[in-house]
């Protein structure tokens, strides 16, 4: 009897098990596969990288994976260091990352790699030898082309211009106006002048300084070309503070929720970006595919990415692999009230 009751009591307990099986799987895509993914931004606190990481939750819980969006407060490479560590002793499977620095954090993510971890850049890119493939904006080349060029139409191609970047080792920065100078070379743009790249550091109180000092120091500064959303934002407040959006035009990449006000008042009428949310949604596909085996980063391979459809595997701008998120969005005063991110 009491053996009966052991054997029921078994069958019941597994019967309850595949109930409960089946009711975890009930509404999801697929049951969890247990991997963790640790998604690192340059920094916490600023709303681009804040809707990376809602991308890569929401991949997250289409793929079964699971997500952890953390990183330092400030943007400065050796303070992403700690949370590599961390991730590779914490059993994590995979690390996705934009990097301050390119080289500062490579050992790291390679003492990570023989933990087994897979590393997977985006936005900022990493050493080659540090990662498995890289998830980049729209081509380089052509985000440096369209800033200038934007640039180029608010001022009639003549004039000084100044750029207002991140950090001085930010690698998607230094390409991005490395590209912008090879664009001013061209006849089109001959008589546009780049009179000082400044750095504010991704923060606000920075850029904005570095802001006021371009004006300072060329009164006849005709534009401002800012490729990072914390900048553009600062210089835009600057620029409608000191009531100079009429006098200095401003473009370069920005959020639109951040840059409305500033678009209506005219103090930016014409930037850019691409859907950031999209941006951290993608990566987390790309990491989840790198882990189940079916993406090792050769050149051609191809995918589909849930929502965002089919992606490939590509040679761009230099960096190989490269996954392409796509084309950047152009914001006007015209369109800017249809996108909120």
């Amino acid at each position: 009897m009491h053996k009966t009751k052991l054997g029921i009591l078994g069958v019941v307990s597994l019967a309850a098990v595949l109930v409960l099986g089946l009711t975890a799987g009930a509404g999801s895509a697929r049951p969890t596969k247990g991997h963790k993914i640790f998604f690192l931004p340059k920094l916490i606190g600023v709303n681009v990288f804040t809707e990376n990481g809602k991308g890569a939750k929401e991949a997250a819980a289409k793929l079964g994976e699971s997500v952890t969006y953390n990183g330092p407060t400030e943007a400065v490479a050796a303070k992403q260091v700690p949370f590599i560590d961390a991730a590779a002793r914490q059993g994590y499977n995979a690390i996705v990352i934009s990097a301050n620095d390119p080289n500062a954090v490579a050992p790291a993510l390679k003492r990570a790699q023989q933990r087994g971890l897979k590393v997977i850049s985006y936005d900022g890119d990493v050493r080659k030898d540090a990662r498995t493939i890289f998830v980049s904006p729209p081509k380089a080349s052509d985000i440096g082309a369209f800033q200038v060029e934007w640039m180029g139409a608010q001022i009639g191609y003549r004039g000084q211009i100044a750029i207002v970047s991140a950090t001085p080792t930010a690698a998607n920065q230094n390409t991005w106006i490395k590209f912008m100078k090879q664009t001013l070379k061209k006849p089109k743009y001959k008589r546009m002048k780049l009179v000082k790249v400044a750095y504010g550091n991704d923060n606000p109180t920075d850029s904005a300084k570095e802001t006021q000092a371009l004006l300072r120091a060329y009164p006849n500064l005709k534009g401002i070309i800012a490729p990072t959303t914390v900048g553009i934002s600062s210089a835009a407040q600057v620029l409608d503070q000191s009531r100079k959006c009429k006098a200095v035009a401003l473009t370069g990449l920005g959020l639109p929720n951040q840059m409305r006000k500033y678009v209506k008042k005219g103090c930016a009428k014409r930037f850019g970006l691409w859907n950031e949310r999209d941006f951290g949604y993608l990566a987390t596909y790309v990491a989840s595919l790198v882990l189940d085996g079916k993406l090792s980063g050769k050149l051609g391979q191809s995918f589909t990415a849930g929502r965002l459809g089919k992606r490939t595997v590509v040679k761009s701008d230099g960096n190989s692999p490269v996954v392409v998120l796509g084309k950047p969005l152009v914001f006007t005063r015209a369109n800017i009230d249809k996108y909120n991110f």
